[in-house]
């Protein structure tokens, strides 16, 4: 490990724009609050390029930043906890989007809505969490406890969308799905 990273900053109150900015770079990169005010990320290269580029930010809001870079002195695995507790909350709702999709297919299936449209929102819905899972995976250096079971779930939740597709594929070939699915009607 190379350290971390500590930002410590104040902004003004208003615009609240501001505050949620910052807060939006932050989660994005990954970052843990220490407290209000105080956030940290590992050291490496892009981590450092977003906290500098908070530091830019801050101080054109006419707000102050420090960035520090440097070891945890004493309990560090209190830190690494924190870190990655904070990536299996992220993991932890990628698992319940992968039970939200299964849920979905399953009820048109039940339903008998086996048609394109629904097999291009699936799709979608599958590529979002596909990118989710990656961003998640991109500040997830320490390897959370539930990063196996969630890649484990996208690959479920891949096979399902596959299985539906494979289903409406049958269904356009058989005359059974809806006539405006079969031949543009």
């Amino acid at each position: 490990m190379q350290g971390w990273l500590i930002l410590i900053y104040k902004i003004p109150v208003e615009p609240t724009r501001y505050r949620a900015s910052i807060w939006r770079t932050l989660k994005a990169a990954g970052a843990i609050y220490l407290q209000n005010g105080v956030a940290a990320l590992p050291a490496d290269a892009p981590c450092e390029r977003v906290m500098r580029g908070l530091v830019h930010a801050i101080a054109e809001m006419r707000g102050t930043a420090y960035l520090i870079q440097g070891a945890a002195l004493g309990e560090e695995s209190v830190l690494l906890a924190a870190f990655t507790a904070a990536r299996d909350v992220e993991y932890g709702e990628v698992l319940g989007r992968c039970r939200d999709v299964h849920a979905e297919l399953a009820k048109e299936r039940a339903a008998g809505n086996v048609t394109f449209a629904e097999l291009e929102e699936n799709e979608d819905d599958l590529a979002k969490l596909e990118a989710w899972l990656s961003k998640i995976r991109a500040r997830d250096p320490f390897g959370a406890s539930l990063r196996g079971e969630a890649e484990q779930a996208l690959a479920g939740c891949r096979a399902d969308v596959e299985e539906f597709a494979a289903s409406v594929y049958h269904a356009a070939d058989h005359g059974s799905a809806a006539p405006s699915e079969r031949s543009g009607e």
